[in-house]
């Protein structure tokens, strides 16, 4: 499918590997000057858009990347997940990958590119950005242009938006990104929730030495946890065993935290420490010897920052009184964890905007929003 616009603009399917090099090549370009981006490692780029990514055995997607004068000046995918479907009864297709030059014709272009492709497929409705889904990298970077995104987090050009939005479309829902010291003082309300807690509820570690039936507590518990919020799309184990390969790689133990009520887990929280502060000066690349110097900051020096990228607490306890020092346990238990690995700045994300209930417990520990994302959505 190829698409022309005006002045010299010209908009080829991506097909094929040197097509998909070109496209995972974009952002260096719209990025050149930013000093707070960091580029992505090329090897995963590369393997998250191959079909051996799982997430394309529940989802069928196209990319695009736009040229004027034969030089890449921006790209977009379009993707749809039948099991978004099968959970909300709707086909909703998205948008993704989106990257750009500051031109709104170019941001049109692409767009309706993407747009005409989701009507052919059956779509009603358009939403993004998701790269590729919900469960990974999704909404664009409206808020806290100034620090670096963390591991898993996008970034995006300040006039992203205004680019979207004039394409027709407007924002539906906010993400906020939290950071916090890992050593801050306790409320005495929480300490109080969990010594009563304490009495029923068991924190642990990550087994590793089970991690296969591990990884399948922690999907079951993000799956029941989120299941009612906004979006929602459920994990599959093909899914979470990729997760498990990143656990196994860079996570200690003590990063995991799982709560139990008599042997049943029922909350769950994963950090993870921050690659992009290991990897910023690499330029996407680990060889010939990036992979060393990635190695070594990430397992001997260590990174000062990490983020907590899963988070959940059972529904059935969600709207009790135990509900709140479930999700404060896990925390206090994870934050040791991340002290001892000398980490010093923590981002919570994302999180809704309209989750009340978790923002409120994370700004009575300290926390501070300080990045905001926006899904936008269209009607087709």
């Amino acid at each position: 499918m190829e698409a022309t616009g005006t002045a010299g603009l010209r908009i080829e399917a991506v097909t094929g590997r040197r097509a998909l090099d070109r496209f995972i090549a974009v952002p260096w370009a719209i990025y050149a000057t930013d000093p707070t981006w960091v580029p992505p490692l090329l090897f995963e780029q590369k393997q998250r858009l191959t079909p051996k990514n799982p997430f394309f055995e529940h989802a069928r997607w196209q990319a695009w990347t736009a040229f004027r004068d034969g030089r890449p000046v921006g790209r977009i995918s379009a993707q749809i997940d039948s099991l978004y479907e099968k959970q909300h009864g709707r086909r909703v297709g998205c948008f993704g990958m989106l990257e750009g030059a500051d031109d709104a014709g170019l941001f049109r272009q692409l767009l309706q590119t993407a747009e005409a492709w989701l009507r052919q497929q059956g779509c009603v409705e358009v939403r993004g950005p998701f790269n590729l889904s919900i469960n990974e990298e999704c909404g664009l970077l409206v808020e806290g242009f100034d620090t670096p995104p963390s591991i898993m987090m996008g970034h995006a050009r300040p006039y992203y938006g205004q680019h979207i939005e004039a394409a027709g479309y407007r924002g539906i829902k906010d993400l906020l990104a939290y950071r916090i010291a890992p050593d801050f003082d306790a409320p005495a309300v929480m300490t109080r929730l969990a010594e009563r807690a304490g009495r029923r509820v068991r924190v642990r570690a990550l087994r590793r030495k089970r991690l296969k039936d591990e990884l399948e507590i922690l999907r079951d518990l993000f799956n029941d946890a989120w299941s009612a919020n906004w979006g929602f799309v459920p994990f599959t184990a093909a899914e979470f065993a990729d997760i498990g390969e990143l656990l196994t790689l860079l996570v200690d133990d003590d990063f995991v935290q799982i709560a139990e009520i008599d042997d049943r887990p029922v909350a769950m929280i994963v950090a993870m420490p921050n690659i992009n502060e290991a990897a910023r000066d690499l330029n996407g690349r680990l060889l010939p010897f990036g992979w060393l110097k990635l190695l070594w900051r990430l397992k001997v020096r260590h990174p000062g920052t990490a983020r907590v990228a899963l988070m959940g607490v059972r529904r059935e306890y969600q709207h009790t009184r135990l509900g709140p020092a479930l999700a404060f346990m896990v925390i206090d238990a994870v934050r040791r964890g991340l002290i001892r690995r000398g980490v010093h700045e923590v981002e919570l994300s994302w999180i809704l905007e309209d989750n009340h209930g978790m923002r409120n417990i994370i700004e009575t520990i300290g926390g501070v929003a300080y990045k905001r994302y926006r899904v936008y959505g269209k009607t087709l």
